[in-house]
């Protein structure tokens, strides 16, 4: 096979299974109330659904990118292709509430490898010239997963059932594998030092999952024990990777470099606080205003459109323009948008909601493009490999942490028993609230977008 179609083939697969996990993700928030009427769980439970999953992905992905950097990105992105096909397949199977946690668990430890090398491979295969145009096809399928994702899981939901959602990704995952194992004949692993920071991984494990589980759990006297436990090791993880020569994390670069510290607090800030927007107004738009999954698939797919439209031109505009001004224009424009949605009811006219999202969508597409540019050329190409794991890092645990926030906000206002007539007042209450807080935490997103400093200027 001559090489020009083997890197065609690479790109296919690497878009593909980009495609498949963003778009679980955004389906199933149509689907929740589905799964929460078949096995009888309460708003905590089911937040733990989407919860499990990105808990996962956000421990694993980086040490799963490190490991891959040592033994084969190849042979990670093939065993996370069979890692999520499986949960797929466990949680269409599943016969209650805990089983489809446990398949969402497996599928997140497949969807950390694929994402930990799907970008890795592609960057090392194409050559400067053609590489942001490959990197550029994947990012728009990520968005594509997002934008389809809520139309395609309404019409799956509502005329075949929720379990179609998770059946459709095994025939594209196997589809991926064998492509893979057919078409593509590389294995790209580093050469030299081998060593893996196991205890780093587990310290930055323990830390992520104490802080995060400990805030579902506010205000209970557990949650703060837990997050009191993350943020203890926290500082022995800081401790313990700067005393090591190979450490999992380079702490110097965020302590020497302002526009890599804040780029990432920013990404953090800006996935926590639009994440949860889906899964609050498919309860919302589900339970309050009666609306079919369908229907709500079509309203919270506006969002995602404008991103996928945006993107690529924030993108283009921020090679040129200083990506600090984008970035923090579209963080300007994600507040406003939180600011729409926080004041909905129940009589709340249609078009205000979907205008609503329409400028959550301009606001994160104007943001993420230019803030990626802003961290990846922040480094040295050394350091490449890092900041693209934190990239994906910081997605994963804002996406966690918004819905950490919504879950607590829910546990504190609704408690734990199932949504039911008797307590759409309260959830209608807890929506406005959540949208508060997330825009609240917005503002603190624009001061740490503008504070970077310029990236022109390093």
């Amino acid at each position: 096979m001559n090489e020009d179609k083997e890197k065609h083939i690479l790109l296919l697969v690497a878009s593909l299974a980009s495609f498949l996990v963003p778009y679980t993700v955004s389906s199933l928030n149509v689907a929740l109330p589905a799964i929460s009427a078949a096995f009888g769980l309460d708003a905590v439970m089911l937040g733990w659904v989407t919860s499990a999953y990105l808990l996962t992905a956000a421990i694993f992905i980086v040490p799963f990118g490190k490991l891959a950097d040592m033994y084969g990105r190849k042979r990670f992105f093939i065993l996370g292709n069979i890692l999520f096909a499986a949960g797929s397949l466990l949680a269409a199977l599943s016969w209650s509430g805990q089983v489809i946690i446990i398949a969402r668990i497996i599928q997140a430890l497949g969807g950390a490898m694929v994402f930990s090398t799907s970008i890795a491979i592609v960057t090392t295969v194409f050559p400067p010239g053609e590489r942001g145009k490959a990197i550029g096809i994947i990012t728009a399928t990520v968005y594509a997963g997002l934008s389809l994702g809520p139309f395609i899981g309404g019409i799956l939901t509502q005329n075949i059932g929720w379990q179609s959602i998770f059946l459709v990704n095994v025939p594209l995952a196997v589809l991926v594998i064998i492509l893979t194992l057919l078409f593509i004949p590389g294995e790209w692993a580093e050469t030299g030092d081998r060593r893996f920071d196991l205890a780093g991984a587990g310290l930055y494990g323990v830390m992520l999952f104490g802080c995060i589980y400990g805030l579902t759990l506010l205000p209970s006297a557990t949650g703060i024990l837990w997050m009191a436990l993350g943020l203890i090791v926290l500082l022995l993880f800081l401790w313990w990777e700067q005393r090591i020569t190979a450490p999992m994390v380079d702490i110097a670069l965020f302590r020497s470099n302002p526009v890599f510290l804040f780029s990432n607090l920013a990404a953090l800030i800006n996935y926590a606080v639009v994440f949860a927007v889906g899964f609050l107004l498919s309860l919302y738009l589900q339970f309050n205003r009666g609306i079919d999954p369908q229907t709500v698939g079509l309203i919270l797919i506006a969002q995602p459109v404008v991103q996928v439209i945006v993107s690529p031109a924030a993108g283009h505009f921020s090679d040129r323009i200083e990506p600090r001004i984008l970035a923090t224009a579209g963080m300007a424009l994600t507040t406003a948008g939180l600011g729409i949605l926080m004041f909905l009811s129940p009589s709340t006219p249609l078009m205000v909601i979907i205008a609503g999202l329409a400028i959550l969508g301009l606001g994160y597409g104007l943001f993420s493009s230019p803030n990626t540019n802003a961290i990846m050329s922040s480094v040295e190409i050394r350091h490449l490999g890092l900041a693209s794991g934190m990239v994906s890092t910081m997605r994963a645990i804002g996406q966690m942490l918004s819905l950490a926030i919504a879950m607590l906000v829910f546990s504190a206002i609704i408690g734990t028993v199932q949504i039911s007539p008797d307590v759409y007042p309260q959830l209608q209450q807890s929506v406005n609230i959540a949208f508060g807080v997330f825009f609240i935490l917005a503002l603190i997103g624009i001061a740490a977008s503008y504070a970077r400093g310029t990236v022109r200027g390093r």
